[in-house]
C-alpha cells in the first residue's frame, strides 16, 4: 500500500465524520495509559491491546484485546480490524527487536494500515545509546512494510531523573559535562494522542520529542535538590569506572551496556538537541524537569 492508499483508508473522525478502528499498546504503562484515558475521555472508542486482562485499566468506550508482542498469531487475533495502531516500544529485553520485528509483521498481515511508534530520539544504526539501534531496527521493519508510519523519537525521559540517584544522593556516570534535551512523558502521550486524532496529517512524519532545553546531569541534580529539599549531587564517572559501579546489580551484557551507553551518549552530545516538535504538534510548550518534578 502507498501513502497515498493509506490516506485515503485512514480518515480522520474529527474531520469526516467517518469511524476507524484505533488500537493501543501499552495501556497498562504511563504513556499507553495516557493515551489511552485521554481518548476515553474524548469518547473515542479503540482497543487496548495488553498481556494481562487483570492489569488493563477500565474506561468507557474501551475494548481489551490480549496479545504479547512476541506472540505472532494472538497480534494477528489482536489487531483484526485495526486501522490506526499506537505501538508504545515494548519493556527493554534481550530479545525486544526480535518481539517488535513479530508485532510489525503481525499488524502488517492483519490490515493495519498506520503505525505511530515511540522510537527513540537518537535512533540509528549506530547510535552510541545501544537501545536506540533496536529501535532504528524497528522503524526499518515498519518502513519495509505496506504500512503508513508515524514515529515519535522520544528522548530521555526527565521522568527518569530521579530514578539516576542513589541512595547516597549522587547521580554517577560517565556523562562529563554533556546534556540531555530530555522530555516528560506527559508531552510524549499528548503528541501521540494529537497523532491518533489526526492521523492523515502526521502520515510518514518523524517527530523529535524533547523537553524546552538541554540541562547536564549536574543542573538536574541541583533542580531536584532545589524542588526536594534534600542534597543531589553529580558524580561523573570514566567508562570503565561505570561498569564497575554497576558490577554489582550483575547484569547481562546487553543491559550493561545499555546503563553506561545512556551516560556516553549525553556526554558526546548526541542527545543534546532540541526540538520544537512537541509544540508543533500539540500547540503546548513542553514541560521542564522543575515542572514534572512539581507533578
Amino acid at each position: 500500500m502507498t501513502t497515498r492508499d493509506a490516506t485515503e483508508l485512514i480518515t480522520d473522525p474529527t474531520r469526516t465524520g467517518t469511524t476507524m478502528t484505533i488500537a493501543v499498546t501499552g495501556a497498562t504503562g504511563h504513556i499507553g495509559g495516557a493515551v489511552a484515558r485521554a481518548l476515553a475521555d474524548d469518547g473515542t472508542p479503540f482497543r487496548m491491546i495488553v498481556r494481562d486482562p487483570s492489569r488493563a485499566p477500565e474506561l468507557p468506550g474501551a475494548e481489551v484485546a490480549v496479545a504479547s508482542f512476541a506472540d505472532a498469531d494472538a497480534a494477528r487475533a489482536a489487531l483484526d480490524g485495526v486501522d490506526l495502531l499506537l505501538m508504545v516500544s515494548g519493556a527493554e529485553a534481550a530479545d525486544r527487536l526480535e518481539q517488535h520485528r513479530t508485532f510489525v509483521a503481525a499488524a502488517a498481515t492483519a490490515g493495519v494500515r498506520h503505525v505511530v511508534y515511540t522510537s527513540f530520539a537518537g535512533a540509528a544504526p549506530d547510535a552510541t545509546f545501544t537501545l536506540g539501534r533496536d529501535h532504528w531496527a524497528t522503524e526499518q521493519a515498519i518502513r519495509a512494510t505496506s504500512m503508513a508510519h508515524t514515529f515519535l523519537r522520544d528522548s530521555f525521559y526527565l521522568d527518569f531523573v530521579e530514578d539516576l540517584i542513589g541512595e547516597d544522593g549522587v547521580i554517577r556516570g560517565p556523562a562529563g559535562d554533556g546534556a540531555m534535551a530530555a522530555v516528560a512523558r506527559a508531552d510524549v502521550a499528548r503528541v501521540a494522542t494529537e497523532v491518533l486524532r489526526h492521523p492523515t496529517a502526521h502520515l510518514d512524519r518523524t517527530y523529535d520529542l524533547t523537553g524546552p532545553t538541554a540541562i547536564t546531569l549536574a543542573e538536574a541534580a541541583a533542580v531536584v535538590a532545589e524542588v526536594r529539599g534534600r542534597d543531589v549531587t553529580y558524580h561523573p564517572e570514566t567508562v570503565d569506572e561505570a561498569y564497575a559501579s554497576r558490577a554489582r546489580w550483575n547484569p547481562e551484557p546487553w543491559q550493561a551496556d545499555a546503563w553506561v551507553s545512556t551516560y556516553t551518549a549525553i556526554a558526546e552530545g548526541a542527545m543534546s538537541r532540541v526540538s520544537g516538535d512537541v509544540e508543533r504538534v500539540t500547540g503546548r510548550r513542553p514541560m521542564s524537569l522543575r515542572e514534572v518534578l512539581a507533578g
